[in-house]
């Protein structure tokens, strides 16, 4: 098997991936903006995806790519995608599940028919909510109060060690090119019911309150700011209300055994609650 180069090397997906390919005994590339940050051991270049010049040195000898691209707009996607195509065979991209929707939609989208067009081997992961988002509400649940829009909301979050856990297997194993897999945790909770789950974990009282959509949104431009996605998140945590993001049952079919729930993830990351 050839090397694999890893892109977001130091994130809360990509550690993983390079740590569970560099204890398989794969040969794996880490390409970090801080590559002092990746473990001792692994081969580490220096770079970010948004300089394009970076990623050529760090693609050569390179087989297969897991790209996670950084931001929330295409930005010079596509010579990134074509510098890929240039000396990688196959790409392995964390893009985005959309439950109930017509595919993959935004940036995501449209970097998935980039790498259609580039001529590379594929497969899509496309997570639904990350479990480590929650990690946002951390200095509330130490307050004991969470104010959030959309309590009702219903999601089935994803462990990060679990997407990862699938991207190795898709990136070590044959017979994935051409797929796109939905990937979720197990749970299907509301919002108010994951702070419920923290709470029990870290040993606290936490409740819910829900916070006006409006004030959310100044809040999110604030920290974000851009609006089309602000305004694309707040729309889509409030279809979650009325239609749940279902849980699927890739990661079992893909790995063999149950997805990590999310009181797994909580235990986990109790410390970073406390």
């Amino acid at each position: 098997m050839g090397k694999i180069l890893v892109t977001g090397a130091t994130g809360n997906v990509g550690r993983h991936v390079v740590a569970q390919l560099a204890a398989a005994g794969i040969d794996v590339r880490a390409f970090a903006r801080r590559p002092e940050r990746v473990q001792a051991g692994v081969e580490a270049v220096q770079g970010d995806l948004t300089a394009p010049e970076t990623l050529e040195p760090a693609l050569k000898d390179v087989e297969s790519v897991f790209l996670l691209w950084p931001g929330m707009s295409t930005g010079n996607a596509a010579e990134t995608v074509s510098a890929i195509a240039r000396h990688a065979r196959r790409v392995v991209y964390l893009s985005a599940y959309v439950p109930g929707g017509d595919g993959t939609a935004g940036h995501y989208g449209e970097i998935e028919e980039l790498i259609r067009r580039s001529g590379l081997g594929w497969t899509f992961l496309q997570p639904g909510g990350f479990a480590t988002n929650t990690l946002g509400w951390a200095d509330q649940v130490r307050q004991g109060v969470v104010r959030w829009p959309y309590g009702e909301a219903s999601r089935a979050l994803i462990h990060e060690k679990d997407i990862a856990a699938v991207a190795v297997h898709v990136l070590t194993s044959a017979g994935h090119n051409g797929g796109a897999y939905a990937i979720t945790g197990p749970d299907e909770l509301t919002q108010a019911e994951q702070v419920r789950v923290i709470g029990e974990v870290v040993g606290r009282a936490v409740r819910w309150e829900d916070l006006p959509a409006d004030e959310a949104r100044e809040w999110l431009l604030a920290a974000w700011g851009d609006e089309a996605f602000v305004d694309s998140a707040l729309k889509t945590w409030e279809s979650f209300v009325d239609r749940p993001e279902r849980a699927t049952d890739t990661v079992r079919r893909l790995l063999g055994r149950p997805a990590l729930g999310f009181r797994q993830w909580a235990e986990d990351h109790a410390e970073d609650f406390r």
